[in-house]
């Protein structure tokens, strides 16, 4: 009515909104890095293998390589940066994958058996050959976990669960459910190769982030991947084919564990059904919390996850060399876990630095 008559209505001033400033102190603005936290626990448990080992930084260099506890801590946390890898993607799209395990055995029992069966084991042809056919088939279960999830909409932690129970079985039957072991020099080279003083598996794992965070960080791919992950409908409507996105990730998560595996068995010379990578998910799932990214989805840190997945292989390093019983590990790597959590938490670490919150005040505002 207002408009009607040309009068203008009376412009009452929005109610400001609440400040941004807490009652109290702020917390610097570096503790909120999903980063810092994990990378400050890191630094704690270095510390503490010092004090118990007053050499454990020594790097020594043997035949053209780094030798150390540091170089092995690193070599031996490829296979997990590489599932972390994938696992961040997919948690980012709002998805979760249990299947990484899985995954890792079939691709080393699928190339460790074409190498046993090979005329000749040791040719480089014969390597190459089985890696193809691993990794072939863990993109094959890739798509099959991202048919589950985008094309039939059935829950990613029931879908994958599925692959997860299903995967040894269908290693073992590959295997004949025996340990298969290779005597290939080329193959073993992927654990325990050495180029340019660095281990190849570390090399393999820095390679697959760097390019992972290429394609995410400098294309719009990254964008697309959090813009599902936010919300898939708005994604969809806005033009962006979250089918697509979801399919993606999940083949992108298990070519990840593909290599991982064969970087596992290549580290034995064998292949395992029943132990290869077992409970591997699970170690990638805590990297990846611990690295800051969103259980949600819609947000990312592939740094924080490559920092989340080298606390977990150093707490691993760290329980034996401070005389731990192994029957502690998994007690030791949960308190561990929660406190990087809590630590990451900012109402927690408020309240830990005894910092008061922000009080909402747009309510009191709104009343007054």
């Amino acid at each position: 009515m207002t408009d009607t008559l040309g009068v203008r209505p009376t412009s009452t001033p929005p109610p400001r909104p609440a400040s941004d400033a807490p009652a109290g102190r702020r917390t610097p603005g570096w503790m909120s890095h999903p980063v810092v936290w994990p990378l400050l626990a890191l630094i704690a448990l270095i510390v503490v293998n010092v004090v118990a080992t007053p050499d454990f930084l020594n790097i020594r260099i043997e035949n053209g390589g780094l030798f150390g506890n540091v170089v092995d801590i690193a070599r031996n946390s490829a296979p997990l940066i590489l599932v972390a890898v994938g696992m961040t993607l997919v948690v980012a799209t709002r998805g979760i994958d249990l299947s990484v395990g899985a995954v890792a055995v079939i691709a080393a029992a699928v190339a460790c058996t074409r190498i046993a069966a090979a005329p000749d084991e040791g040719a480089v042809t014969t390597v190459v050959m089985a890696v193809v056919w691993a990794l072939g088939a863990s993109v094959l279960l890739g798509l099959w976990n991202g048919l589950l999830v985008s094309v039939f909409g059935i829950q990613p932690i029931i879908a994958t669960l599925v692959l997860m129970v299903a995967g040894r079985g269908l290693a073992m039957l590959i295997t004949d459910g025996q340990i298969t072991t290779v005597q290939d020099g080329a193959f073993s080279s992927l654990a325990s190769g050495i180029v340019f003083g660095l281990p190849v598996a570390l090399l393999i794992a820095l390679a697959v982030v760097v390019v992972t965070a290429l394609l995410t960080r400098r294309t719009a791919l990254g964008m697309l991947v959090e813009a599902v992950g936010i919300n898939p409908e708005a994604s969809r409507l806005a033009g962006v084919s979250a089918r697509t996105i979801v399919w993606t990730v999940y083949v992108f998560a298990a070519t990840c564990s593909g290599i991982a595996g064969l970087i596992i068995a290549a580290n034995t010379n064998s292949v395992n059904a029943n132990s290869l990578g077992l409970w591997i998910e699970l170690d990638a799932i805590l990297a990846v919390v611990i690295g800051g990214t969103a259980l949600t989805g819609g947000r990312f840190s592939l740094a924080g996850t490559v920092v989340g997945a080298l606390l977990i292989g150093t707490l691993t390093r760290t329980i034996p060399n401070l005389g731990i019983p192994s029957e502690a590990n998994y007690l030791c790597k949960a308190l561990v876990v929660i406190v990087v959590c809590l630590l990451q938490s900012p109402r927690a670490r408020a309240s830990l630095l005894g910092l008061r919150h922000r009080r909402p005040t747009t309510r009191k505002a709104a009343r007054s």
